[in-house]
């Protein structure tokens, strides 16, 4: 048998960028990330007619809105340089799912603020927003290098609650009865996830897959 030659730390490091390059940044199996347009407002106004998607995504008042309206509110966080704004799509085709929401960006400190809405009933619980969250955190960590990222859920919002705490987020706190809807009032609930936190969580989903 031939000498085996010993792998460099170059050869090892070319190894990784070469793996890392198979994996599109915001595709994944069932979903991808890409460019809200303006093809999807009348998707997004159907949306904002229903009280039960808008109880859900905002504390304010469960308004009905107009596309208008909406293109306005749309357009300016579009052109907000510390704001990312994705549709959810599935790989299949080009129908709009939902959309995340990257914004709040404080550069020096390294920290951003989360939003994820999934508009239609029936796509929710599929899994597609497990799949778009992860898109995002990737893209959160590994294209903007940043280290903290939180958001706010509703007590009552439980399957949303559940699925920040599958990827690894830790409940920091409490906005004690912050909401008043239908004669009660809710908590509302900061999350928190560190870069170092689910680099750990993918090194272990990658040893045990």
């Amino acid at each position: 048998m031939g000498r085996v030659k010993p792998v460099s730390l170059i050869d090892k490091v070319a190894n990784v960028k070469a793996k890392h390059m198979l994996y599109p940044l915001l595709i994944g199996e069932r979903v991808r990330l890409n460019a809200l347009n303006k093809a999807d407002l009348e998707t997004i106004t159907e949306w904002y007619q229903d009280s039960f998607f808008l109880r859900l995504f905002d504390a304010l008042p469960a308004y009905p809105k107009s596309q208008s309206n909406l293109a306005k509110s749309f357009d300016e966080r579009l052109n907000d340089k510390d704001t990312f704004l994705f549709a959810i799509r599935p790989v299949a085709n080009s129908d709009l799912l939902g959309w995340i929401e990257i914004d709040g960006i404080l550069w020096a400190h390294g920290v951003c603020w989360l939003s994820i809405a999934i508009g239609d009933q029936e796509n929710r619980g599929q899994g597609y927003g497990t799949e778009a969250l992860q898109l995002a955190l990737s893209f959160v960590f590994n294209e903007l290098n940043l280290y903290r990222l939180q958001l706010t859920v509703f007590a009552y919002n439980t399957s949303a609650i559940a699925l920040y705490e599958k990827l690894g987020f830790t409940h920091e706190g409490t906005y004690r009865q912050f909401l008043r809807r239908d004669g009660q009032r809710f908590d509302m609930l900061l999350y928190g996830l560190l870069c170092d936190e689910w680099m750990s969580m993918q090194a272990e989903n990658q040893q045990n897959s």
